[in-house]
Formats: C-alpha cells, sequence, structure tokens
C-alpha cells in the first residue's frame, strides 16, 4: 500500500513540476513516467482518465500549497501592506526551500498554473475552471489579510484581485528575463498601492 502511494505521489508530483515549466500540451505523458520513475502503466492505473486527470489533480496540490504558503507568510506581520510586500518578496528568494523540495515541483521558483491556465482556458473547460478555482482560492487570502486590516469586503475584493494578478505578472515576467527585479518592483509597490486606497 505504501508503494502505490509512493509511485502515485510521484506521478503527481513530476506531472506538476513539467506542466508547471513546459506547459499542458508540450509535456508527454511518458516524460512523467521517466521524471517520476514510475513503472511503465501504472500512470493509467492511478489515472485511468489520462492526462486530463493527472493535470487535474496537479493543479489541485499547486493550488493548495501556494494557499498554505501565502497564509503562512501573511501571518507573520500583522499590518497588511506589508505583510503582503514580504510575502511577494519571498516568493521571488524562496529562501525557506527545504533539501528535499528541491526535486519536487516546489524547486520552481515561480510556482503557479498560469501557463496551464493561458493553454487551455480555451479548449478545455474542466482545466479552466479548475485554475480559475486556484486564482480565486489564492485572491481570496489577500483579501482575507486586507479585510483584517481594516478594508471593506468590496475593496478587499478588488484589490486583491489587482495583487493577484500583478503577481501572475511577475511571474511571466521574471521568468522571461531571468530575473527577480519584477517581484521586488511589485513587492514595492503594493504598500503605496494600498496605502492610497485606504486614504480615499
Amino acid at each position: 500500500m505504501d508503494e502505490e502511494i509512493n509511485t502515485r505521489d510521484r506521478i503527481v508530483r513530476a506531472a506538476t513540476r513539467l506542466f508547471q515549466l513546459k506547459g499542458y500540451h508540450a509535456t508527454g505523458l511518458n516524460e512523467i513516467l521517466r521524471e517520476s520513475n514510475a513503472p511503465k502503466g501504472s500512470l493509467y492505473y492511478y489515472f485511468p482518465n489520462g492526462k486530463e486527470e493527472l493535470a487535474l489533480e496537479s493543479i489541485e496540490l499547486t493550488k493548495v500549497f501556494v494557499e498554505e504558503t501565502i497564509r503562512k507568510r501573511l501571518s507573520m506581520i500583522e499590518d497588511p501592506a506589508e505583510s503582503i510586500k514580504n510575502a511577494i518578496q519571498e516568493m521571488a528568494d524562496f529562501i525557506d526551500m527545504e533539501e528535499n523540495e528541491k526535486i519536487s515541483f516546489k524547486s520552481t521558483k515561480k510556482v503557479s498554473v498560469n501557463l496551464v491556465a493561458l493553454e487551455t482556458s480555451s479548449s478545455n473547460e474542466n482545466l479552466r475552471k479548475a485554475c480559475e478555482s486556484a486564482f480565486d482560492a489564492w485572491q481570496n487570502v489577500y483579501a482575507e489579510k486586507l479585510i483584517q486590516g481594516g478594508f471593506t469586503r468590496q475593496e478587499a475584493q478588488k484589490l486583491s484581485m489587482v495583487i493577484q494578478s500583478m503577481i501572475e505578472g511577475a511571474i511571466v515576467m521574471s521568468l522571461t528575463k531571468k530575473s527577480d527585479v519584477p517581484f521586488f518592483e511589485v513587492a514595492e509597490t503594493i504598500p503605496s498601492i494600498l496605502r492610497l486606497k485606504n486614504k480615499n
């Protein structure tokens, strides 16, 4: 039983990492098997509906991991502006990565589902909805922090969408430029946006 759990987990984590790095369409099932060192035939044993089922599980794994990471980082500082700034900076650094995470999907510094979302939003409704759910979950964590800091729910929801959009943009820009500068620029801008909105 333990071996089955380990094999399944390896497949999901390998697929998640490859989907993040290469996207949905460019990632092949044989490549996932090689990356996970899983026995041939095990993929359809655990995921009888094939690649889409595996992608849905991968998106859920990423959703939970990122949501927990954001929540943990935001809890470290009471002030919402400073806590969100700090959380974004740590996304760039990823200084708290454990040694055993370096070979997992967590070794991808810019963890998101945006590549899968871009590829499948108009062609696969199941994957689109799964990606939407992930973005909503992450956005809601920022909204909760803003509400705790005194923003109205309506303001918090709007601002959290802006914050999440800026982060996703920073991920794309950072990967393209091979630089963490976009993260630090976004992080530095967040307090100004929130304080300006709080004054109005």
